[in-house]
Order: C-alpha cells, then sequence, then structure tokens
C-alpha cells in the first residue's frame, strides 16, 4: 500500500517536498519482500534520471524497517477531475482550446518517457493524475504503476495494480501487465481527452468489447470538438493496440491536424445502442466473452 505525505526539506528550509511512502505486507515471503524492494530501487532509479517540466523531479529515495520512500517535487495546484468535476456541477463543459493545450504539454511528456531506453510507460494517465500549476504547467504524477518496457523481461510494479477501469485499455488486464506498451498509454490518454471534452466518463474497455456501441461518438455531446480531434481520439481508443497509434508523435500528429487519421473500426452513433432479449444477451455474452480471451491470449 502506497501513502503520500507533504514535508519540508530541513536542509532547505522553505522547500516542500511530496515523500511517497510504499508499505509492505509482513506476511509475505522475505523473498517475495525483497523482489519487491529491488524493483522499487529500480524504478526509482529510473524516475530520478528523468527529467522534463512536465513530470515531478525525484530528488531521493531511501528505506525505512517495512517501508521504502520516494521524494519528488511537490506539486501545487488542483488535479483535472477536480476542475472537470466543478465544471460539470456548474452545467458546463471544459473549454475546448484549455483542453488541447492541456494535451499538448502532455504529449511532449510521453513522448519524452516514451523515448526513454527503455521506454518508461507510465500506465495510469487518468485526469486526476493531471495537476496544473498556478501558472498553467500541466504535471503528469502518481508513477506507482510506471514500468520499463524491457525485452524478454515480465516486471512487476512497485504497487501492484492496473490502472483505473474508464482508462484502462484491454491488455492492461493481463494480471502482471508484462504485454503494455506505449499504445496502452495512448489509450489512456485518449480516453483522458474523451472525459475532459465532454463531461462523459468513457465505457471500459470491456464494456465496449462486450457492447461495440458503448461508447458515444465524441462530437455527438460537445459538437464544438473539430472532427480530427474527434477522429484522433477514436483512433487512440481502438481496442486492439495494432489499431492504435504505434508511437505518441503519431498521436500528436493527427491530434493537432498534421496527420491524417485512417481508421479501420467502425463509428457507431450515440443513440446505436444493442436492443436484444434476456436470452440474446447471455447467448452474445458468452461469444464475446471468449472472442475477448482469445484476443488478450493473442497479446501473450
Amino acid at each position: 500500500m502506497g501513502s503520500l505525505f507533504l514535508a519540508e526539506d530541513n536542509r532547505l528550509p522553505g522547500r516542500m517536498c511530496a515523500i511517497k511512502q510504499v508499505s509492505y505486507n509482513q506476511e509475505l515471503s522475505e523473498t517475495i519482500i525483497e523482489q519487491t524492494r529491488e524493483q522499487f530501487y529500480r524504478e526509482a532509479s529510473v524516475l530520478a534520471r528523468l527529467d522534463h517540466p512536465n513530470l515531478p523531479k525525484v530528488s531521493d529515495f531511501f528505506s525505512g524497517t517495512d517501508s521504502d520512500y520516494l521524494v519528488m517535487d511537490y506539486v501545487p495546484g488542483e488535479d483535472l477531475k477536480t476542475i472537470m468535476d466543478r465544471t460539470r456541477r456548474e452545467g458546463r463543459l471544459l473549454d475546448d482550446v484549455d483542453v488541447m493545450q492541456w494535451a499538448d504539454q502532455l504529449s511532449y511528456a510521453l513522448i519524452y518517457l516514451h523515448g526513454q531506453d527503455p521506454p518508461v510507460i507510465h500506465r495510469d494517465i487518468k485526469p486526476s493524475n493531471l495537476k496544473i500549476t498556478p501558472d498553467g504547467l500541466i504535471k503528469l504524477v502518481d508513477f506507482g504503476l510506471v514500468k520499463q518496457m524491457v525485452p524478454d523481461e515480465m516486471t512487476i510494479t512497485v504497487i501492484q495494480g492496473r490502472g483505473t477501469a474508464l482508462y484502462t485499455p484491454l491488455e492492461q488486464y493481463g494480471g502482471d501487465a508484462g504485454h503494455t506498451d506505449p499504445r496502452s498509454d495512448i489509450y489512456a490518454f485518449g480516453a483522458t481527452l474523451y472525459h475532459l471534452l465532454t463531461n462523459y466518463p468513457p465505457a471500459e474497455a470491456k464494456q465496449r468489447f462486450l457492447r461495440p456501441n458503448s461508447l458515444p461518438p465524441l462530437r455527438d455531446l460537445n459538437p464544438s470538438v473539430t472532427a480530427h480531434v474527434e477522429q484522433a481520439i477514436q483512433w487512440a481508443m481502438a481496442l486492439h493496440p495494432d489499431e492504435r497509434p504505434e508511437m505518441m508523435q503519431d498521436f500528436r500528429d493527427a491530434l493537432f491536424g498534421e496527420k491524417k487519421v485512417h481508421l479501420t473500426h467502425s463509428s457507431p452513433n450515440a443513440n446505436q445502442f444493442l436492443e436484444t432479449s434476456n436470452n440474446d444477451r447471455i447467448l452474445v455474452g458468452a461469444a464475446t466473452l471468449l472472442l475477448l480471451v482469445a484476443i488478450i491470449s493473442s497479446l501473450n
């Protein structure tokens, strides 16, 4: 489990830090705890080497008796989920221009992460993990599910988990998430933009697989969004990784109209939902569940 603390650097008075504490279940075997702590140090070392204006800087890490600690920049400001929820209560949508400016910043942060050797995959991009500072800078926070994409190596994570369901692609449901790659972050980025632009939570990937028309087209919910932005987000949210942009730069180019999107899957209308009898639903659910298992197996 993890906890987050706001702290003051007693060697540099006035400098505020965020300290993430990772605690371990002492009922686990010593071998598992040792392996997990080794993984923590590997990932902490990776994060400490990162240097980008849209990422919090990790400055130190250390251990206690049964916990490890990560020291990073404190990021002031609100997260985008808080801002989005407030605008919904006010009966309005976020300004498209603001959302696209945030997307511009985040795209460069992800291009930087995915460009590391080996690539660093965040695996939990969502509105609540995006904070906007008082001077308008977006920061991608909470690297609890971070993974290095090391070939032929099945890695565990500091905090076991699969991400947040609304923004998690199908391949990330594989338990150890050993098959995630930059396209998994691209899916989560697309789902995050869908949510920010519509105030409508995107259907989970599993639900979309079982009910192909469960994700309303973005412009049906927010007609002010341009067609190329809708198409780019639809491309990013393709259920199969092979149907998504291969790299973050491709998605960014499509999002800002610098690349034409050629979608390989259908775009349903918002009101075209499946209408079947109870027996039909059972048969359709059973058949599609088997197909879902087959697709996830094919990613092995």
